[in-house]
């Protein structure tokens, strides 16, 4: 009985290590750029968008349909939520400018770039 609980508690403390480390499995290639550290906004909305134009909310892939539908109930709930865009630097310019005006129409006017620090 007791090297069964012995193998349990290792097994527990890998996955108390690991689950960390796989919460953001979207991998993007963010710009660079120096800036204010990110905020920790009391709400908050993670959108994404890869290289190949896929929109995420929160690492679920999801369509503009419902990505209207969530930033709608999110403005009802709270207008002053804020939208945490990361956007792949291969991104058009002109794709992340409508992604802003899709979540401005919904009701939220709080968008917050995430990029990556620059490398020393």
């Amino acid at each position: 009985m007791t090297p069964l609980i012995d193998v349990m508690l290792v097994l527990l403390v890998i996955f108390m290590i690991t689950a960390p480390l796989m919460s953001s499995a979207l991998r993007l290639d963010l710009p660079r750029a120096e800036g204010a550290q990110p905020n920790e906004a009391p709400q908050a909305i993670e959108l994404a968008i890869d290289a190949a134009g896929a929109l995420f909310v929160a690492g679920t892939p999801v369509d503009e349909a419902a990505l209207r539908a969530r930033v709608a109930e999110a403005a009802r709930l709270n207008p002053a939520t804020e939208v945490q865009l990361r956007a792949d630097r291969s991104v058009p310019y002109g794709r992340v400018a409508e992604l802003i005006g899709l979540v401005q129409a919904g009701g939220l006017s709080r968008v917050g770039f995430v990029t990556e620090p620059p490398a020393r």
